[in-house]
């Protein structure tokens, strides 16, 4: 029997694979060919720029507070929020995975074919062919962090990951690589796609040398490598390092960037699904305090602007995708993560005065004149507790914290407990849980049933 990695796939609009069988275009078919054929796949932005969505209710930086709220979210939903067994039924398909793959299978189209395309200089060719690499790479490590253990050097090559599909091919078996060979392939293609890409890009949603330099330091963040996370963060810095001032904005927010033209994007990535009005946990809105203008312009009430808000609900939910009109939460690589992650490996390395002196030229950009306080440390330890602490001031709402809180467990010193109460039931998430992977969808076990499902 084929397999398949999800039934979506074969109504693919790639017609590439009928060129295997016939020497003529057939009629109503246009096959990938031209330089150009590939770059228009690059430009899918409704597939490349997805991420994720779960991670967003899955994360301590969401609460939901508000009965009616919890009453009619989704089934789904529901299960995310409160880490279940099961999040889908065996009819029900995972969005997140099943968009990543998809995406997946159109870059590896392009990496087989734009080299061998025709009416394409050798440089436009190299560069499409980088782009694909750096977008599949970001999905893989995606991927893997979501469905997979966190990496942990000492097991990473025995636990299982998630199938790593290098090739445009729906018929192969889905045998999980491990974690260890993911995150090898991200590394790989992230450092080959550097020469062939220029250092910044014409448009944020294609990937460019400071793309791959960001992704990098993300990468090897979640490895616990932080010699070289703190490397590749300053080289990504070194390319781009301009900041939004909240200052500017804060008596009006009509011009306020949107995301083609924020400075802080290195690679345009957003939310997967529909999530308005999140619900930001008490905690975290009490750790940002009402002078940070992240509290006062990226979170805001249920009675905002005439119940802008699509939901019902009590407390303050994430408002930042309202200020430019979007509607789109960013989840890329930034200048702001850029920082953070170069404060908190410096932190850990011992160099407390750098650490701070990171989060200071954040903060100052997130507070008025009048309000903004310069923030200190008495040592390494407690910048590193002042850097994670800016990590949940700067990306609640966004999905971010989940991936936190799972790699910080390795940490005595952050690794915590997290309980949450739904519809009267109290639900409890331990540190290291089998819980912090996600379950892998039972239609496509049944389908290939060399996809194992993970412990739950």
């Amino acid at each position: 029997m084929k397999n398949y990695i999800y039934t979506l796939l074969i109504v693919l609009t790639v017609a590439s694979s009928c060129r295997k069988y016939v020497e003529v275009e057939q009629i109503g078919v246009r096959a990938l060919k031209y330089t150009s054929d590939y770059r228009n796949l690059m430009n899918d932005n409704g597939a490349l720029e997805s991420g994720y969505g779960y991670p967003i209710l899955s994360g301590d930086d969401t609460y939901i507070y508000d009965a009616t709220r919890q009453a009619n979210i989704s089934d789904i939903y529901a299960a995310t929020y409160t880490w279940r067994e099961k999040y889908l039924t065996e009819a029900q398909g995972d969005s997140d995975w099943e968009k990543m793959y998809k995406a997946i299978y159109s870059c590896n189209e392009v990496i087989k074919g734009v080299l061998s395309s025709q009416k394409g200089t050798e440089t436009e060719k190299q560069q499409i062919y980088a782009e694909a690499i750096v977008h599949r790479a970001y999905f893989y490590l995606t991927l893997v962090n979501m469905y997979g253990k966190q990496y942990d050097e000492t097991t990473a090559a025995t636990d299982l990951g998630v199938p790593l599909l290098l090739t445009p091919d729906l018929f192969v078996k889905l045998n999980r690589a491990t974690v260890k060979s993911v995150y090898d392939q991200v590394v790989k293609d992230l450092k080959y796609s550097v020469s062939l890409l220029p250092a910044l890009p014409d448009y944020n949603v294609r990937p460019a040398k400071v793309s791959a330099y960001a992704l990098l330091a993300r990468t090897y963040l979640n490895q616990r490598n932080f010699t070289q996370a703190a490397l590749y963060s300053d080289s990504a810095l070194a390319i781009q390092s301009g900041l939004i001032d909240l200052k500017d904005f804060s008596t009006s927010t009509t011009a306020f960037p949107k995301r083609l033209n924020d400075p802080e994007i290195m690679l345009s990535k957003n939310i997967t699904g529909s999530f308005t009005a999140i619900p930001i946990n008490n905690d975290v809105l009490a750790l940002l305090g009402t002078n940070d203008l992240r509290y006062t312009l990226f979170t805001n009430t249920r009675g905002a602007y005439g119940n802008s808000f699509a939901a019902t609900f009590t407390g303050r939910a994430y408002w930042r995708y309202n200020l430019n009109g979007e509607f789109v939460i960013p989840i890329g690589p930034s200048v702001p993560e850029m920082m953070l992650i170069k404060a908190e490996c410096a932190a850990r390395a011992g160099n407390a005065v750098l650490a701070m002196d990171l989060v200071n030229k954040l903060r100052i950009k997130r507070f008025t004149t009048a309000n903004y306080v310069v923030a200190t440390a008495a040592n390494a330890a407690d910048a590193l507790v002042k850097v994670i602490d800016e990590r949940k001031r700067e990306f609640f709402g966004r999905g971010f914290r989940w991936f936190d809180q799972k790699r910080l467990n390795k940490d005595a010193a952050f690794a915590a407990t997290v309980t949450r109460v739904f519809k009267d039931v109290t639900y409890t998430l331990e540190p290291n849980s089998v819980r912090y992977v996600y379950p892998i969808g039972d239609k496509y076990i049944l389908l290939n049933p060399e996809l194992e499902q993970n412990p739950r």
